[in-house]
């Protein structure tokens, strides 16, 4: 009798959870988590969704291209989560990126291909008053689109605003005057700044999509998108050179910040990958920079090395980094990949973490190839870009979980440890209360069903 009681209360269980958590299906292939994690589809059906960010609420806020900024309610449960009521808080094409929400949810910021707009933002109601105002301008290029924002947490009234090139190599952005190919700061206090009146945090970045403050520290880190096609002395190296790069711009609050201003190499020097496929590389190496003259490109490659600023770690070209989130503590940095486009074998497609170590640096070295670890990739990249998922956004709830925006096939998904544990595993107390109050009521509802299976 015992047993089957058990039994009757394991299948009651199992069906209660099932019956309580949806289950959204993709039209490729399941994808590829790595031991200990666990990675769900919680949202289908969107607008080419990128940029993501909680309200003080915990509503999350989506950026969805030629659509504007939708809101969903979150309801969860430990790994079960469930976005629900679906709202459209601003209507406006233009919007297709970069998105930052304040910490008293009052205001909502968010950029086009030219503009940042700042709106009074209602997380209690979510919505928004009035139209937006512009409060940076003059950004338009013909190239890259995207306008990453960043709002330090660190230093008060400053926004990051990451402008990348008009061309896949822009000659133009040799001039830091131009502003192209940026990060500059600006006070988002301030209405109708043109992007040239920022100051320059650093240049020389052909794309840096990805922005990040570190939580203790506060440095700021950036990951850039490197040139494609790239030649070397008249030869195609572009398959496994330049790489992509993790740069370092030191600290917003510091008055000595010997990063700022600084030139990371752009248009004129690369990140080098495969220093065996770089003609004349001579005793180049991994992480270091080369030139691209038309001539006598190795003539210049000590300029690249010694007036340029290095970047602190580098990937696999094309695998195209998105957006950066750090965890609470600054120990791990996730990455989106959003992947390659014109490389024989695909790369990318994944969220991947590096590890950073007490001094706010990550711990593998300037010449380490391996500092990325995947967490959730697709598991056949041979059909990518065509039948995969391909990150964009990520966000953490207050729960420790991190969701990640695929544009390409309109999805979100949700990314926890095993089991439903926080990603984040400082915030794994807080999550461990919710699923002991969670497993209260649950253990209450199957004591009344045991009472009502012997009446």
């Amino acid at each position: 009798m015992l047993n089957q009681i058990l039994f009757t209360l394991a299948v009651l269980q199992a069906r209660a959870a099932a019956a309580n958590c949806p289950s959204l299906t993709a039209s490729y292939p399941a994808p590829s988590v790595a031991s200990g994690y666990e990675a769900r589809l919680v949202a289908q059906n969107l607008n080419k969704p990128r940029g993501l960010s909680f309200d003080n609420k915990g509503n999350l806020l989506v950026v969805e291209r030629e659509k504007g900024i939708s809101a969903f309610k979150v309801d969860s449960s430990d790994s079960c989560v469930s976005l629900q009521d679906k709202k459209t808080i601003v209507e406006d094409g233009s919007l297709n990126h970069g998105i930052e929400v304040s910490d008293d949810g009052k205001t909502l910021y968010a950029s086009t291909i030219d503009e940042v707009f700042k709106y009074k933002y209602d997380s209690g109601k979510l919505s928004v008053n009035g139209k937006g105002e512009s409060i940076i301008n003059g950004m338009r290029t013909d190239g890259t689109v995207t306008r990453t924002l960043l709002l330090s947490r660190k230093s008060k009234n400053k926004l990051l605003v990451s402008r990348g090139s008009d061309e896949n190599i822009d000659l133009s952005s040799v001039d830091i005057n131009g502003g192209e190919s940026q990060i500059r700061i600006f006070d988002p206090s301030k209405a109708g700044q043109k992007f040239t009146d920022g100051e320059t945090l650093a240049w020389g970045l052909r794309n840096a999509v990805g922005l990040a403050e570190h939580p203790d520290g506060g440095g700021v880190w950036s990951a850039d998108n490197n040139a494609d096609n790239i030649e070397r002395n008249g030869m195609e190296i572009h398959e496994n050179n330049p790489a992509e790069e993790l740069n370092y711009h030191g600290v917003l609050s510091d008055d000595q910040n010997s990063l700022k201003n600084k030139n990371y190499g752009y248009p004129l020097c690369y990140g080098v990958w495969e220093p065996s496929e770089i003609p004349s590389a001579g005793r180049l190496e991994v992480g270091q920079q080369f030139a691209i003259a038309a001539e006598n490109a190795s003539n210049q490659d000590a300029f690249c090395n010694s007036d340029r600023q290095a970047p602190r770690l580098v990937f696999q070209p094309h695998t195209s980094p998105i957006d950066l989130k750090f965890d609470t503590k600054g120990e791990n940095l996730y990455l989106s990949l959003r992947g390659s486009w014109n490389k024989e074998d695909p790369v990318g497609y994944s969220v991947s973490v590096v590890k950073f170590g007490s001094d706010g640096q990550p711990t593998e070295g300037s010449t380490s190839t391996s500092a990325l670890s995947p967490i959730l990739s697709n598991s056949n990249t041979d059909e990518c870009p065509g039948s995969c998922f391909r990150p964009a956004g990520l966000a953490w709830d207050k729960k420790g979980r991190l969701y990640m925006s695929s544009d390409a096939t309109g999805e979100i998904y949700v990314i926890t440890q095993s089991s439903g544990k926080a990603l984040d595993t400082h915030l794994r107390a807080s999550a461990a209360s919710s699923t002991r109050q969670n497993t209260a009521a649950m253990l209450a509802t199957l004591t009344a069903l045991v009472f009502a299976y012997f009446l």
